[in-house]
């Protein structure tokens, strides 16, 4: 494809350019809606340069209708015009292949994810997001048992809400408060909770609101800067681990945290039903395109255990063991169905803080999230803890 058109700067002042200097200049040349240049991106497919001046780019599209090919255009024809010995500039359209499109967008990704903004959360805090194809499965009832077992054990943890629409970990974590600000540094202050040797952070929107029962009716673009707040506006502690409870789906919240979070982990939450674990599916390969490692698949209402201790696969088996299998995750436990989860949450109090076949299976999930699948970040004796140490020497020197 042509646009058979092309500029006329006038004529060429000295020698033409080499292919070289025109890819050069290209790579000045961003796409507007995938933010990297077109050479990265492999969309400017290559240039000649003719004796008479005349340039002729060729430009893939990642679709022929694209609405921004126009300010492609003047990009290229501005750049590539202004140079010596250029008399004409001319740009053949073509479209990227299926392949080289997968390939563009997943370079585009990776761009964003090793130039993400800078937040509040830690660096030294092991993010994850806990995430669910489908509402319905527990993911928040998983959350904040997870979340509180973590501080049990003696870690800071941090309890990002990001269910912004169906926010429930207020109630089931038992904290109440509003979120109020520090006039000094202009940032939201976490509602703090003691559990055990260690304590909890957290923000949701049911700090904000007047009731649980109060509809939020947002569309995209405000429950992102919502969730955006969250992550630059709050100022977290020195927190080991920070738990964010996702929406279900692969919506913007997902997608605008993969962005802003690009160093998060994943764990997945599903039930033994197929309909959670097809659609689940569909979460571990958004967490993959946007580069976000998938730590385990946590299987929810497994089984119903009667008090004599038998148990009764009311949604069927396997569903957990399919999906980790089927994204190459471990299952990491199996969570039965105990009435004293849903007792524990609409009282408060997180069922792992107590007995019982579920509080068994959190446990022994923690264990395995604090040893071996994802345990606390170790920043010692890394450059980032060094340059720590050394600022607070000169620090300490200048105010000596």
């Amino acid at each position: 494809m042509s646009d058979g058109t092309s500029t006329t700067p006038g004529p060429p002042s000295g020698e033409p350019p080499t292919v070289e200097e025109v890819m050069g200049l290209l790579r000045g040349v961003v796409d507007p809606e995938l933010g990297s240049d077109i050479v990265e991106l492999g969309m400017a497919k290559g240039a000649t340069v003719g004796d008479d001046g005349l340039v002729d780019v060729t430009i893939a599209l990642t679709t022929s209708g694209c609405p921004l090919r126009a300010q492609i255009q003047r990009d290229v024809r501005a750049r590539i015009g202004g140079l010596p010995g250029v008399s004409k500039v001319h740009i053949t359209w073509s479209e990227l292949t299926p392949d080289e499109k997968a390939a563009a967008m997943a370079k585009a990704r990776w761009n964003v994810a090793q130039d993400a903004p800078d937040t509040m959360v830690p660096a030294t805090c092991r993010v994850l997001m806990v995430a669910s194809g489908k509402g319905g499965v527990g993911k928040s009832s998983v959350t904040v048992n997870l979340a509180a077992a973590l501080a049990d054990r003696g870690f800071a943890v941090g309890v990002m809400d990001a269910d912004i629409w169906g926010f429930s970990v207020p109630r089931m974590l038992g904290v109440e408060g509003r979120l109020g600000g520090s006039p000094e540094s202009g940032k939201i202050t976490p509602i703090t909770k003691q559990v055990g040797a260690g304590h909890l952070e957290v923000v949701s929107m049911g700090f904000l609101v007047e009731g649980e029962e109060t509809a939020l009716m947002w569309r995209g673009l405000i429950l992102n800067r919502a969730v955006q707040h969250f992550c630059e506006d709050v100022a977290w502690g020195d927190l080991d681990y920070l738990l964010i409870d996702m929406p279900p789906g692969t919506g913007d919240v997902q997608m605008g945290l993969a962005k802003m979070l690009p160093r998060a982990e994943m764990l997945i939450v599903t039930t033994p039903a197929l309909a959670a674990q097809k659609v689940a599916v569909r979460v571990a390969h958004m967490g993959r395109n946007n580069y976000l490692r998938i730590v385990g698949v946590v299987e929810n209402m497994s089984a119903y255990v009667t008090p004599d201790g038998e148990s009764h696969e009311l949604f069927g088996a396997g569903g957990g063991n399919d999906l980790a299998e089927r994204i190459g995750a471990p299952l990491l436990g199996s969570i039965p169905i105990d009435a004293a989860v849903a007792a524990g949450g609409d009282a408060g109090k997180p069922v792992v803080l107590g007995e019982g076949p579920a509080a068994d299976v959190y446990r022994s999930i923690v264990e395995l999230l604090a040893t071996e699948a994802a345990p606390p970040l170790d920043m010692e004796g890394c450059s980032a803890r060094l340059l720590a140490a050394a600022e607070a020497a000169l620090d300490a020197a200048d105010a000596g």
